[in-house]
């Protein structure tokens, strides 16, 4: 019979001889100055768990940004519409504008909610009101962020506008509009004819900057509400929106670049967008994700990077990573650790 102190005591094996570097757990001491940066950039790497993710996710895309002041590397960014509809949408409006970012994908509301934030702010709430009494107030509710109906009835009369311009537009060029094309014309709009908060806009900078919004699901939100509104009422309207001309156009930004580099922030539609559409040439160089979303039900939100690698969407030899965690506390970290 084994000796119990033997089991208990097993001897170790020789920790250099297996790993090829050793980093020792360690957190900052608070009794010293240190500011918050270098307790994201110095500090989380050694403090374990989704801490040492997020260290890693600085080191990565400080990486990108060093490769992109020498070399083509393409980044693509996903995000689902509750970052929109949460704080981040100010962040990510930023990284559009100083164009840390060169190709985009969202879901419809990622697109409508950009718009109507510019017209009217969103409103912090609260988890436990009653769904009922709200419905008969006439406020919708995000998590705890409240958005009002008048929200979107004053973006119905704008859309309508936007829609009349479109299918003119398609009327006199004879050319079919598609949905990346449809987000760049409804930055144009926006810019002539909003006053509102435009600085704020991921769309309005998108516009400016030339940078492309690809949303395959542009009717799974509001913006097919007021669509269906339009061609219902406009029975002679001839506005038609091309989604298949997208996926050439996507496809071949992953497929035309030198390096890509893909940060998806939740999953669905943007997140499987963005990867797939790196298959087209063996997988991204780089993959940031942050998400609360886990494998076990083998949804792609869920799936990790080991799981795109295995398709071929991620590179074998890429350096990624994954924090699980809600991207409305882990994003700004991210951000701020890496660019101020």
């Amino acid at each position: 019979m084994t000796n119990p102190k033997d089991i208990i005591f097993k001897e170790s094996e020789d920790l250099e001889q297996i790993f090829e570097t050793l980093e020792y757990v360690k957190g900052p001491n608070l009794d010293e100055e240190i500011s918050l940066k270098e307790i994201v950039s110095d500090f989380y790497p050694k403090m374990g768990f989704q801490a040492s993710h997020l260290g890693k996710a600085v080191k990565i895309w400080k990486k990108i940004e060093e490769i992109r002041k020498n070399e083509e590397l393409v980044v693509f960014m996903g995000y689902t519409s509750n970052m929109v509809s949460s704080g981040l949408r100010e962040i990510i409006a930023n990284l559009v504008k100083h164009k840390k970012v060169d190709v985009l994908v969202t879901t419809a509301g990622g697109i409508e909610e950009d718009f109507i934030k510019c017209v009217k702010p969103f409103i912090m709430g609260d988890w436990n009101l009653n769904g009922v009494e709200l419905r008969e107030q006439g406020i919708n509710r995000i998590g705890n962020i409240y958005v009002p109906n008048d929200r979107y009835i004053e973006f119905e009369t704008y859309m309508t506008k936007f829609f009349d311009e479109l299918a003119l537009k398609q009327k006199e060029t004879h050319k079919v509009t598609s949905a990346s094309e449809f987000c760049y014309e409804l930055g144009r709009f926006m810019d002539e004819n909003l006053e509102g908060e435009k600085e704020d806009s991921i769309i309005y900078w998108a516009y400016k900057n030339n940078i492309p919004i690809f949303c395959p699901a542009i009717t799974d939100g509001s913006i097919g509400d007021m669509l269906y509104f339009y061609k219902k009422n406009e029975k002679e309207t001839n506005l038609i929106i091309d989604i298949a001309s997208d996926i050439v156009k996507l496809n071949d930004k992953a497929i035309d670049a030198n390096k890509t580099a893909c940060i998806v922030l939740g999953g669905s539609l943007p997140k499987h967008s963005i990867i797939n559409a790196n298959l087209f040439r063996e997988g991204t160089d780089y993959a940031i994700y942050i998400t609360t979303a886990t494998p076990a039900d083998g949804s792609l939100s869920g799936a990790p990077p080991e799981e795109g690698v295995s398709w071929g969407k991620i590179q074998t030899k890429a350096d990624y990573t994954e924090i699980w965690a809600d991207a409305t506390i882990v994003f700004p970290i991210l951000t701020y650790a890496v660019f101020k």
